[in-house]
């Protein structure tokens, strides 16, 4: 049985507000396989990023808190740690790629300063040795001229540049485990894929696992051996990329999976979309939570919520649909047959739609 770095276990947090608590996060359970990268996938507002934050306990900084449940880093409830012991945690075991690159860098000072800080302060190396890595670090991203460019601040850099910077960071300390939310949102789509190639080979480098966070299914399908896809607060399914890409068993998978445009050839129709928004997680439906948007809602739908199943193989879904008629629903609304094109989100990956 594989290792599990990261378990989270009925994982309820959110903020107080003048109207009270209002979760964020609505009973979430997810693991992640030492080595392996999971992708947590939804709209914004679906509660991926505050998932992100509970793990590092970044969510105490943010007016929020943990409400119940347990966050299991190899073994070791995080839930349970003062911030002075997560102190030594977060940016040594643990890291994080944040959405913004700019943001996440400190203006006032050179790119290799801020990279041998953490060296300094976790791996409690001299000031030169610290350095040494950090120009390392910046060659090992794909930087260029990483001397000089050490020496830089964020402005004089790119996006793309600082992103890898940012990257750098992270993995200066060897960490076991990577929270990469949204890493390429800011940048542009060559870009884009340059990011999620170097992710891609250092993780196999340094032997760590991934968490990714990401709206895009496109990037889920590219780096991914796991999906959770997330709704309002709450995982409504989870299984590996081929279970999901192939056999979606919840209609805001399949939804998800329509929204993806589609050949060069087939431009010029109106791009599908899921009717309606997110519902604010303080006003919920009734029922299943997503039975608002959803085209095959039942009477039971708006009634009862349905509870995360799992099927013999580990694919799991929270539906009332029967399984092999949500499969037929599924291939209908996905229009997957032999007859239609394959939709190909990346050199490596073909997903028939």
């Amino acid at each position: 049985m594989a290792e599990k770095v990261l378990q989270i276990r009925n994982l309820t947090a959110g903020f107080v507000t003048e109207k009270g608590f209002v979760r964020a996060t609505d009973h979430v359970s997810l693991e992640l396989d030492r080595g392996q990268t999971l992708c947590v996938v939804g709209e914004s507002g679906s509660g991926k990023s505050v998932t992100a934050m509970s793990v590092m306990r970044l969510i105490d900084y943010a007016g929020g808190f943990i409400e119940t449940g347990e966050v299991l880093f190899s073994g070791s409830d995080l839930v349970k740690k003062k911030q002075q012991e997560m102190l030594k945690i977060r940016g040594n075991r643990i890291t994080m790629i944040f959405q913004d690159p700019m943001s996440a860098l400190n203006p006032v000072f050179t790119v290799g300063d801020q990279i041998a800080e953490a060296l300094r302060i976790h791996k409690k190396l001299s000031k030169k040795e610290a350095w040494q890595t950090s120009v390392e670090m910046l060659r090992r991203v794909g930087i260029p001229a990483p001397e000089m460019r050490a020496k830089q601040y964020p402005h004089e850099m790119s996006g793309g540049m600082c992103q890898r910077v940012v990257i750098a960071m992270a993995l200066a300390c060897n960490p076991e485990l990577l929270i990469a939310d949204e890493p390429t949102t800011a940048l542009d789509v060559t870009v884009q894929a340059q990011i999620l190639d170097l992710l891609r080979q250092l993780k196999q480098e340094f032997g760590m696992s991934m968490l990714l966070i990401t709206h895009d299914m496109g990037v889920a399908a590219e780096v991914a051996d796991r999906i959770a896809v997330m709704y309002a607060g709450a995982v409504v399914e989870e299984g590996t990329v081929k279970e999901i890409f192939e056999q979606p068993r919840h209609p805001y998978t399949i939804g998800l999976l329509k929204s993806i445009p589609g050949l060069e050839g087939e431009r010029g129709g109106e791009l599908y979309t899921i009717k309606g928004a997110i519902p604010p997680i303080s006003q919920l439906p009734r029922g299943c939570r997503f039975h608002p948007r959803c085209p095959h809602a039942m009477d039971v739908c708006r009634q009862q919520e349905p509870a995360l199943i799992a099927s013999p193989s580990g694919h799991k879904a929270a539906c009332w649909l029967d399984e092999s008629e949500l499969k037929g629903t599924g291939a209908s609304a996905a229009s997957a047959s032999s007859q239609t094109p394959k939709v190909t989100i990346s050199s490596k990956t073909e997903v028939a739609l």
